[in-house]
């Protein structure tokens, strides 16, 4: 056995490792189970499986159409359910359980208030429903022997009109479980700078956003994002390999804006898995992910959604350590820039970095030497 092959981490390993996740929507990351509880409750009967495991399913091929906009369809079924704030609690605490089983140390989950309001509930009680949910779900991980810490980020959609009133109530819940803002939706037609002013009020606020952009559309969406709205991270951005040119000997060059991106340490949101049911990638060999950390950008590892990609923050991480033949080393190299990236105050990034990820990756990486020691 040779010590690249020992330095492979298994996929318990990967498991157990700490992970730190940025890109993650409520909406998205439902069990299938609780989809057809809750449909039961409120009487909707819009469900195209109410088997659980069929409904599973049926989310997974929906998603993996190659389109952006069919598989932002599927969150019709989601969001139907969500629209009580018992229904808002349960899956919020569902989301922090399932992250920490799966060894999320660190969770910036988002969602968009205004798609929860069709039964009668408040902006407000959106938020607080979902903050107790998060709450409640760090409580129950910390009973099952895990640990993890779960910031909201308030989503507007880019092709509705309530950005600016979303980020003031983002602004107004930031130290009560709220860690940032972000838009989200389809992006052709729809570019960031039409919610300015949104952007421009939480810069005089002194407050975190990040932007989908680059994704289904290309470099003018994250330029964009950055130059006009002043992003501090981009969520997907992997339309930055645009940008960047490779010579048939190897050589790279980077383009202005991507020099940019890599120079100012401006944070990728990267969702392999979703990526290739997007069409943004069309395999995780070709996904630029291996590009970009091979360059050194800040590149983030993300799940998206997990109920329609199938997938957990394990799982991408398998997919890129069998692709890339990516070692614990290179898991904690993305999990540091996560959590660099993060949207809470320095000293506490710091302390998560140095006192919960770095330690666990040493105990991690301590198990190959004495599996070593016992084969030699």
């Amino acid at each position: 056995m040779t010590s690249e092959n020992i330095q492979q981490p298994t996929p318990e390993q990967i498991r157990r490792a700490p992970k730190a996740l940025l890109h993650d929507h409520l909406d998205g990351g439902l069990r299938p189970a609780t989809v057809v509880e809750l449909a039961g409750d409120i009487g909707y009967e819009g469900l195209p499986e109410t088997e659980s495991a069929a409904l599973g399913t049926w989310f997974r091929e929906a998603a993996d159409s190659g389109s952006l906009e069919r598989y932002l369809e599927t969150f019709a079924h989601t969001c139907a359910v969500m629209q009580t704030a018992d229904a808002l609690r349960r899956v919020a605490a569902e989301c922090a359980e399932d992250l920490a089983a799966d060894g999320v140390v660190y969770a910036e989950v988002r969602y968009a208030p205004e798609q929860h309001l069709e039964r009668g509930l408040t902006l407000e009680q959106v938020v607080e429903a979902v903050n107790d949910g998060f709450r409640e779900g760090e409580r129950r991980a910390r009973a099952a022997g895990h640990r993890i810490r779960v910031g909201a980020l308030l989503t507007a959609m880019r092709h509705a009109a309530r950005s600016l009133e979303i980020a003031e109530l983002a602004n107004r819940y930031r130290d009560l479980g709220v860690v940032g803002f972000d838009i989200a939706g389809a992006e052709a037609g729809f570019p960031p700078t039409r919610h300015l002013d949104a952007f421009e009020y939480l810069k005089r606020e002194n407050n975190h956003f990040t932007i989908h952009a680059g994704e289904a559309f290309g470099l003018p969406s994250i330029w964009q994002a950055l130059q006009w709205c002043g992003a501090d991270r981009l969520g997907h951005g992997v339309r930055i390999i645009d940008d960047i040119q490779i010579a048939d000997d190897g050589t790279v060059r980077l383009g202005r804006l991507a020099s940019y991106v890599r120079d100012k340490r401006i944070p990728l949101e990267l969702c392999p898995t979703s990526n290739l049911q997007t069409g943004a990638a069309s395999s995780y060999a070709e996904h630029p992910i291996g590009l970009l950390r091979r360059l050194h950008f800040r590149a983030t590892v993300n799940t998206d959604n997990r109920l329609m990609s199938g997938t957990s923050m394990s799982r991408e991480f398998e997919h890129l350590v069998s692709t890339f033949r990516y070692t614990l080393d290179d898991m904690q190299w993305f999990t540091v820039n996560a959590m660099k990236s993060a949207f809470i105050p320095f000293d506490e990034r710091l302390a998560m970095i140095n006192d919960v990820i770095k330690p666990g990756y040493a105990e991690l990486k301590a198990e190959w030497l004495f599996r070593q020691s016992t084969v030699g």
